[in-house]
């Protein structure tokens, strides 16, 4: 009886890492595509039935990758060169990957030797899929066939800059799945079913109990539990790490940043002229420190990295003062320096008096006295542009009681973050704190009745009155479940990457003093 074992190696939201460089402080991490690349390449070796598919969120995240964007585009993209060297068979889109807009994720799939892929991702004119084939079929020298179908988070447009997906309609994934699925079954001969959804899990996978307001940003539960066909799923967008079978379904999540890659094996034996699956397993293998990194891909992301890098030293000014940050949550808990600066930045720009921005990771370290490129690319992580909309001050106190869920209280009166901002993937950057209005968060109070002072110009801030503010791009559009800013009228749309607009300000003030006027608080104050 004939036999053979299937390998397929799974990455998923890698966000620009290549090489396993921490960029805020240069130290090396147990991260990143070409610790990757050393792993896989021994495993290619000794394996004659292999897939190697990327799930998303993969040409953005890095200042290597921004710093390509914004200043070597010209050149091919480095993440796609290490992709072809290591031989991937496909990729699927992510919603990250048209932050830089359609030109040059266009681009990227052009120097591609891969496909890449996403059935609910189409023209909105023709509803034709917009980057090619949704599915492709890989068959073997002993006759498998294996089919790969990629879906995406059908979610984006309340994340993106509309002028990055103008042309482009996102439908259900789960309903499209659905579709292709079908068709699948009835146009194709194939053995065995991948299908790749860059979107995750909405419910408990053992309870199935909500986890989260289910706004069909994610589907994966509901895929395995509804459409039949599907012998693998592999799942990312939520930055966890699943292995385990659901329905019937082997599941595989792989976690972020290259930390660790999932590895699923299938057994499978030839009955009567076609091939049955025996046995299937998946597990995640984490990259330790002991993996050196591949040198072929170090060497052709040398150039790259040695631009990247004399461009994140650069000096731009002197802070005065401490703007630096001692503890991510009492950032949030009071008024702070660094959060100041930079909605004084938003209103610079934007030509308005009432700002938001978030502290929107916890490694974020603070603006030293001597800032760099490196400093600020540590702090504002994400390629944001800024917009002006006109909202209500209902709009304005229903934001706050939006951000006042990030606080639980304990039973001695201590202030926490909120778990569900913490699992299944950290969300700091739906915390918001506000320039030119006073307001007072109470967290002894229930959900939607927190906020217990709010003025503006010294003033109650009156509900029904109009008002303009500057806030990020993901934010004007609602996203973060923010429903109250999404739909709003668009006064004015910054272009400039926040990154550039923090680096011009510094540069054309040269000493900026680290300061804040304590106009807002989270109480209790302890």
């Amino acid at each position: 009886m004939e036999q053979c074992e299937l390998i397929v190696l799974h990455t998923s939201d890698i966000h620009g890492n290549i090489l396993p460089i921490n960029y805020g402080n240069n130290k090396q991490t147990n991260s990143g595509l070409a610790k990757l690349a050393t792993v896989f390449k021994n495993i290619l070796k000794t394996s004659d039935c292999t897939i190697l598919i990327d799930n998303g969120d993969l040409i953005q995240g890095t200042p290597l990758t921004y710093h390509f964007a914004k200043h070597l585009n010209e050149l091919s993209n480095p993440i796609v060169s290490v992709m072809n060297d290591l031989g991937y068979d496909g990729a699927v889109i992510g919603n990250h990957e048209f932050n830089f807009g359609q030109g040059l994720l266009k681009n990227a799939i052009s120097e591609s030797e891969f496909p890449w892929l996403s059935a609910n991702i189409v023209k909105k004119q023709t509803k034709e899929p917009a980057f090619g084939k949704p599915y492709f079929i890989k068959t073997f020298p002993n006759g498998l066939r294996i089919a790969v179908l990629g879906v995406t988070t059908h979610y984006i447009p309340n994340w993106e800059n509309p002028d990055n997906i103008l042309g482009l309609e996102f439908l259900d994934a789960f309903e499209t799945l659905n579709k292709w699925v079908e068709y699948l079954q009835e146009n194709e001969q194939y053995d065995l079913l991948i299908v790749s959804y860059h979107g995750g899990f909405e419910r408990d996978l053992e309870t199935g109990a909500p986890t989260e307001q289910l706004t069909g940003e994610n589907q994966a539960y509901r895929m395995c539990m509804e459409i039949a066909g599907i012998d693998i799923l592999l799942t990312g967008h939520q930055h966890r790490q699943l292995s385990t079978q659901l329905n019937g379904v082997l599941v595989a999540q792989p976690g972020h940043m290259g930390q660790a890659f999932s590895k699923v094996s299938i057994k499978l034996e030839k009955l009567k002229g076609s091939w049955t699956i025996v046995e299937k397993a998946s597990d995640n293998i984490a990259i330790d420190e002991t993996t050196e990194p591949d040198g072929k891909i170090v060497e052709l992301t040398s150039p790259y990295e040695d631009s990247t890098q004399n461009w994140l030293d650069e000096p731009l000014g002197e802070i005065v003062g401490d703007m630096r940050v001692h503890s991510p949550l009492e950032v949030r808990k009071k008024d702070h320096p660094l959060i100041e600066f930079i909605n004084k930045i938003q209103m610079d720009a934007a030509g308005v008096d009432i700002s938001a921005t978030a502290l929107f990771h916890n490694g974020a370290p603070g603006l030293p006295n001597k800032v760099t490129m490196r400093d600020i690319v540590s702090n504002y992580v994400y390629p944001n542009t800024l917009k002006v909309i006109t909202v209500s001050g209902q709009d304005i106190k229903d934001a706050l009681e939006k951000s006042a869920e990030y606080f639980i209280l304990d039973d001695e009166g201590e202030i926490h973050v909120n778990p569900s901002f913490e699992s299944p993937k950290p969300q700091h950057y739906n915390y918001d704190m506000w320039e030119g209005i006073e307001y007072h968060i109470d967290i002894s109070k229930s959900p939607g009745n927190r906020v217990t002072l709010l003025k503006y110009k010294g003033e109650t801030l009156k509900l029904s009155d109009p008002f303009n503010i500057v806030v990020n791009n993901y934010r004007a559009g609602g996203g973060g479940h923010f429903n109250m800013f999404k739909g709003k009228p668009v006064k004015k749309e910054i272009q400039t990457d926040m990154t550039e607009l923090i680096a011009n300000y510094i540069q054309r003030h040269r000493e900026i003093e680290a300061s804040c006027n304590d106009n807002w608080s989270v109480l209790p104050l302890k």
